[in-house]
């Protein structure tokens, strides 16, 4: 059986765990999309070849021109026949013989084969939606990035989240077995007493009954125990293993630490919206939707593209390669809508829709940061003060049942205190155990709120973007949706509400 320490657990999820694999290959998708949209501005290059061959039964009925009297001969030397289709001027040749006073057109053979080669390329010159296209892909491919160290701080605080619930799991096994081992033997003692008639049969009653009503806590702290191994097992990418049976594919070796920290909420909400890459993905998907708007915007341009090459075709009357037609062509075509009913301008209005949706969704992924930062402040608060009051507490419990059973052994005592007192030692321990799993889980989400769950070494194959380090994803509390400084865009939303307001009021 494979075990891990927490640090071996989080670097075998980086490397096996579905979700993060799948992000790494959204960003690789989005470099394709990238290359994809810019190949639309660079030069295109295409050849094009086509081979005939017509049977000769068919080139044989066909008609290539008429007589000087009009008619129309056939190759079974009938006039007025209909041909099976007109064949080119190309193919038609006028042979003017010395003897005829008028000039005469005869048939000439067609070749059965025909081919074409055409080397063309094209290059767009200008036009208004691709370049912001273009643009537009870089910050999808930044917002790929990003979600890929989302998903990479929410892997690391779940494997933490996970991995001490194994440990306070088992620890409450722990826990109950030694309360079950008291009770088997307080059941001992009492059936001891009872056989040399110091104790009536209530008290085994009393000692059955309370050992039987702690085994199932046992039972159920096992199966706990076995499902948290499983469950870490699946972030961690690890199959079934046969041979094991019914144990569970892991064993997880640590302990559960107490660290206190002092944490300054004002400061943390301020990191948390610096470094959080949720909320510098929602900045990404801002500047990618201002890029649509201007690419719909730029459909109203004028489009120019420009085309040229060359061609090879062969003679109608030769198949012979020496005897082919050549040369070069070059065209210019340019287009500019005047009136398309409005279909532009819709575009231009949805898409200036979706810019301001995605402005919203950035203002409330930062307030959605705030909340996270102060709820996970709150529970470590919580956490810190429970194991605080239950430390002294489980040192009170255990010196409690020391007593009771001191008592109950010289005889001044009753079995109830004894009982009771190891219920509430019981309890203690369990919520000590709760308290430092709470705090412990609740300091991993709090890394994660505040984007410092890990520290990052750029080893992911240069997965990075250049511009991914840069100011353009400063997500400060000074700076709007866009990253441009707040107060401007806060007079301007005070004034639209004042009219807002005015034309409500009317």
């Amino acid at each position: 059986m494979p075990t891990f320490t927490l640090n071996q657990a989080i670097l075998t999820a980086l490397q096996r765990n579905p979700t993060l694999l799948n992000a790494e290959q959204e960003i690789k998708r989005t470099r394709g999309v990238i290359i994809q949209v810019r190949a639309q501005v660079l030069p295109q290059v295409n050849a094009r070849a086509n081979y005939e061959w017509i049977d000769p039964n068919l080139s044989g009925a066909r008609i290539f021109g008429t007589t000087a009297g009009g008619t129309s001969p056939t190759p079974g030397g009938t006039t007025g026949a209909a041909s099976l289709f007109e064949s080119p001027p190309s193919q038609v040749r006028d042979i003017q013989t010395p003897l005829a006073a008028t000039p005469i057109i005869q048939n000439v053979k067609q070749t059965d084969v025909s081919y074409a080669i055409s080397v063309l390329g094209s290059q767009l010159i200008f036009n208004g939606t691709t370049f912001p296209q273009i643009r537009g892909t870089f910050f999808q491919r930044d917002s790929a990035y990003f979600a890929f160290r989302n998903i990479l701080d929410q892997l690391i605080a779940t494997i933490k989240t996970q991995f001490y619930q194994i440990v306070v799991n088992r620890e409450l096994v722990s826990v109950n077995e030694q309360s079950v081992h008291l009770l088997e033997a307080q059941l001992k003692d009492q059936q001891n007493r009872f056989e040399a008639g110091t104790v009536p049969r209530f008290n085994v009653l009393q000692a059955e009954v309370a050992l039987y009503n702690q085994l199932p806590l046992l039972i159920t702290a096992q199966n706990n125990l076995r499902i948290a191994k499983i469950t870490l097992a699946k972030t961690l990418g690890l199959d079934f293993q046969p041979g094991l049976g019914e144990n569970p594919p892991l064993e997880a070796v640590g302990q559960m630490p107490y660290i206190p920290r002092t944490i300054s909420l004002a400061s943390a909400i301020e990191v948390g919206k610096e470094r959080r890459p949720f909320l510098k993905q929602a900045r990404a998907n801002v500047l990618n939707q201002k890029q649509q708007v201007r690419a719909a915007t730029g459909q109203w341009l004028p489009t120019v593209t420009a085309t040229g090459g060359g061609e090879w075709v062969s003679s109608p009357t030769n198949s012979s390669f020496g005897d082919i037609s050549k040369g070069w062509l070059a065209e210019v075509q340019g287009s500019i809508p005047i009136w398309d009913s409005g279909a532009i301008a819709g575009q231009v209005i949805q898409q200036r829709a979706l810019l301001f949706e995605a402005k919203n969704t950035y203002d409330d992924d930062a307030r959605q940061v705030e909340l996270e930062i102060q709820q996970a402040y709150s529970n470590l608060l919580q956490n810190r003060e429970l194991i605080q009051s239950q430390e002294k507490n489980v040192e009170q419990a255990e010196e409690a049942l020391r007593l009771a059973k001191a008592r109950l052994d010289a005889g001044a005592g009753v079995q109830l205190d004894v009982l009771n007192a190891q219920v509430q030692l019981l309890t203690a321990q369990s919520t000590r155990l709760q308290a430092l799993f709470g705090y412990n889980s609740s300091l991993a989400e709090f890394d994660r709120a505040t984007g410092a769950q890990s520290v990052y070494h750029e080893m992911f194959a240069n997965l990075t973007p250049r511009a991914t380090t840069t100011k353009t994803y400063y997500t400060g509390s000074s700076v709007d949706a866009e990253g441009k400084p707040k107060r401007a865009e806060d007079n301007e939303l005070r004034s639209s509400t004042g009219r807002t307001r005015t034309s409500y009021s009317k």
